[in-house]
């Protein structure tokens, strides 16, 4: 039996951006920090903020281990439907193990359901392994993301 085989997925938010458990959002900061490092120590309240704006978190587990993260959102645009994926990641001791596999799997089915065109994620250009995970998964490369960074001011 693969790792894959055992693993439940949780949701954390319920359809209105509310943490039913807040455990399990507890649970996952650590993972969810392997890919995002620069979250702030206030991890539940920027989540609980970023829940309010629309994004939803998924996670891969096994019992009460988080094994994934993933944060979603659905996305009406002008030319299509979408999920969209902001965070997608799997415990480093995880990993190969198709846990990855099985949170685009569940991301796949929820935007069917949700009626929408794509499932699709942005991916920084130096994560050269996750890219090879996203081509197996028959993603592909249709557009490229242009960004300008803005000053913050205090």
């Amino acid at each position: 039996m693969t790792q894959a085989s055992l693993v439940k997925i949780v949701e954390v938010t319920a359809a209105d951006g509310t943490v039913p458990e807040p455990a399990w959002l507890a649970r996952a900061e650590s993972v969810h920090r392997q890919l995002r490092q620069q979250l702030p120590a206030d991890y539940a309240g920027r989540m609980r903020a970023i829940f309010a704006g629309g994004a939803r978190m998924a996670l891969a587990t096994a019992g009460e281990r988080v094994l994934g993260v993933m944060v979603w959102r659905h996305l009406a645009k002008t030319y299509a439907d979408e999920v969209y994926v902001d965070d997608l990641v799997t415990d480093q001791a995880a990993r190969s193990s198709g846990v990855g596999h099985t949170l685009l799997g569940w991301a796949a089915q929820r935007a069917a359901a949700l009626g929408c065109d794509t499932l699709s994620l942005d991916s920084g250009t130096q994560r050269q392994q996750a890219h090879k995970f996203y081509f197996r998964e028959g993603m592909v490369v249709t557009s490229f993301h242009f960004a300008r960074s803005l000053a913050r001011r205090p």
